[in-house]
């Protein structure tokens, strides 16, 4: 059996590891145009800001380790096209020039994403940054040397992690942010107050509803940003407004896109076209709250996606069970958890939702260094069925958001949550944790929503 994955990161790396693991004699090779495989891009943020060391620390395996275990990695071969009918795919290596044919029995093809960059944002200026992979992440560490004043354009999970990690670094830090609020994809508006009220106490001037219009310059190298409301001074410009999958070899091999943009496939990870995966951040999936496909690029779905493709690839049988979109990140002193729906989000499917938030300590009220936690836990207003919770607090306390994640999962109640057996201690949680006061209220929410005429 011979395995061709492109791309080296989360889900190629993943499928190709599981694959071998399924099939020892399978021949497996990974193509990746970049220089390097096998690393957390999701860490990019604290290398920069200085939690992490160095941004080798990010790289799980190495090609040597892999090669160790049987996986061939070819790195900086770019596949620039595919023959279906013929199972071969056009290589090209980048750094001898050289283009070969590679014939296949199983293809994945594992390309990601790449960083939306406007009009304004095309450039070749010095200190214009995405932050996308390991070389933009040592690009924008060189850009910060000498420099004093830097903007950030975009207020979702990158960019308020980003602004930490150059606050951190001593930076004056400026976020913009065309939509009214920060994390504006992530929760509902009360929530993305909260967290642009902590952006904020962190020394980073917010300025929302403003659209960038330019870039000015000096010397080949940015020095302001052009906004309607007039000219900002910056020594580096994060550029972090969102990102696109990278969908043009799936295409160019035959593959359907869905109706998100990303590639289409079933349960197995199975392109329309036999023989032909996709798996990972180019990838469509199913959310499990809506039934309704979606594009959501994270971590863990990377690479759930690409150990199914991988088993399957190898002659075995898994399945991909779906999503419910859950997301997690830390910008300063604030955790910023999110599973299934907002209340916007169901009303912009036309679900009738309801809602309750509650207030409480992320631990017992009297036990040392308790801190404020706020939940939204939202339900459909008829059956009960739980459709979403956010959670602002101290970064560990929002990690409650995977109890609720689990229940989603499994197309829970609002009742299941609060018949939970949740574990209690003072260190940990009061004796009613937050999220059964939650399931409660809403509990009494939706009965009382439904006695009303």
């Amino acid at each position: 059996m011979r395995i061709v994955v492109v791309g080296g990161v989360a889900a190629g790396m993943s499928a190709a590891s599981r694959a071998r693991r399924h099939d020892p004699g399978a021949q497996v090779t990974v193509f990746e145009r970049g220089s390097e495989v096998s690393y957390g891009a999701c860490g990019l943020p604290y290398v920069i800001g200085g939690d992490v060391e160095r941004f080798e620390d990010l790289i799980a395996r190495t090609p040597a380790q892999l090669r160790g275990r049987g996986i061939g990695v070819r790195l900086r071969h770019e596949v620039t096209g595919v023959d279906a009918a013929a199972r071969t795919v056009t290589v090209q290596g980048r750094a001898a020039g050289r283009t070969v044919t590679e014939p296949y029995d199983r293809l994945l093809i594992a390309t990601g994403v790449r960083a939306v960059r406007p009009e304004w944002a095309q450039t070749d200026l010095g200190g214009v940054h995405v932050l996308r992979d390991l070389p933009d992440g040592r690009a924008i560490q060189a850009s910060l040397r000498g420099a004093r004043r830097a903007c950030i354009v975009g207020g979702g999970n990158i960019g308020l992690e980003m602004a930490e990690a150059l606050r951190s670094r001593g930076l004056e830090v400026t976020l913009l942010e065309q939509a009214p609020e920060v994390a504006g994809r992530m929760l509902d508006r009360e929530y993305q107050r909260r967290v642009r009220a902590e952006v904020e106490r962190g020394g980073v001037e917010v300025r929302c509803g403003t659209a960038v219009e330019g870039l000015g310059s000096r010397g080949g190298r940015v020095t302001e940003v052009q906004t309607g409301s007039g000219p900002l001074r910056a020594d580096v410009v994060i550029v972090a407004v969102g990102v696109q999958p990278n969908t043009e070899l799936a295409q160019a091999a035959g593959a359907a896109l869905g109706q998100t943009g990303a590639v289409a496939v079933n349960a197995r990870q199975e392109t329309r076209v036999e023989g032909v995966y996709a798996a990972g951040d180019n990838t469509e999936s199913t959310h499990r709250v809506t039934r309704r496909k979606v594009h959501l690029p994270l971590g863990l779905t990377a690479n759930r996606m690409g150990r199914v493709a991988g088993v399957n690839m190898a002659g075995g049988d898994a399945r991909f069970p779906g999503v419910v979109g859950t997301a997690i990140f830390k910008t300063f002193g604030l955790g910023v958890a999110r599973s299934g729906l907002t209340q916007a989000e169901a009303g912009e499917l036309g679900l009738d939702a309801l809602s309750v938030d509650v207030e409480s300590t992320d631990h017992a009220g009297y036990y040392k260094d308790a801190a404020p936690i706020h939940v939204r836990l939202t339900a459909e207003r008829a059956s009960g069925r739980l459709l979403g919770v956010q959670l602002v607090g101290q970064p560990g306390s929002v990690k409650r958001v995977d109890v609720v994640a689990a229940l989603l999962h499994r197309r829970g109640h609002a009742q299941d949550l609060f018949e939970l057996d949740l574990a209690y201690a003072p260190p940990f949680s009061g004796v009613w944790d937050v999220l059964l006061v939650a399931a409660d209220r809403l509990g009494q929410a939706l009965r009382q929503a439904r006695s009303q005429p």
